[in-house]
Parts: C-alpha cells; sequence; structure tokens
C-alpha cells in the first residue's frame, strides 16, 4: 500500500481553506481583463479531470490492485465531490445573475 504523505496534504487542505476564503487571485488570461469563457470552460475541464481520476482509481481498488489503498481512493471521491460542488454553485449563481438581468426593465 501507498503511505500518504501528511505534509501534502496539509499544504493541500491550506490551500484549498485559502482559496474558499479568496485569499487567491486569479490572474487574466489577457491583458485586458480576461476571457470569462475560457476560464469557465478550464474549470469545467479541471472538474472532470478530478473526477475521472477519482474513478480510475476507485476501478483500480475494486479490482485489487495493491498500489491504491483505500484512504486514496476516498480523498479522491471527496476533492471530486467538492470540485463538482463548488462547480454547481457557480452555476447556480450565473443562473440567477442572467434571471436578474432579464428581470430589469430597459
Amino acid at each position: 500500500m501507498n503511505e500518504i504523505d501528511t505534509s501534502q496534504l496539509v499544504t493541500q487542505m491550506r490551500a484549498m481553506a485559502a482559496a474558499a476564503q479568496g485569499n487567491t487571485t486569479v490572474q487574466p488570461t489577457n491583458g485586458v481583463g480576461g476571457d470569462f469563457s475560457a476560464l469557465l470552460s478550464k474549470s469545467i475541464d479541471s472538474v472532470n479531470a478530478v473526477q475521472k481520476e477519482a474513478g480510475k482509481l476507485g476501478n483500480a481498488f475494486v479490482m485489487g490492485d495493491k498500489n491504491v489503498s483505500l484512504a486514496e481512493v476516498m480523498i479522491a471521491k471527496q476533492k471530486s465531490g467538492i470540485a463538482f460542488e463548488a462547480t454547481l454553485q457557480v452555476r447556480n449563481k450565473l443562473v440567477s445573475a442572467y434571471k436578474e438581468i432579464m428581470a430589469m426593465q430597459v
């Protein structure tokens, strides 16, 4: 079985906590102000990659791969769940902003 590197895990948890508190800044993709659609697409692709990796780890564990521990599978599944929930919240905010804009009188 693989051992979990606790220092790396703590570092990742601190980075996620900082991101959740808004302490990270998103760099624009171009000089003007960034391309929102490209940023959104990149984020969705990232969530998709995390979910695929979690699925692969889960399948490997179920098939009896000795190199994959249950802890790794559970952490990967939690990461993919959190990433999906964050994406869902962004989608909900976008939909509510769209509805608000459509309700405005011109």
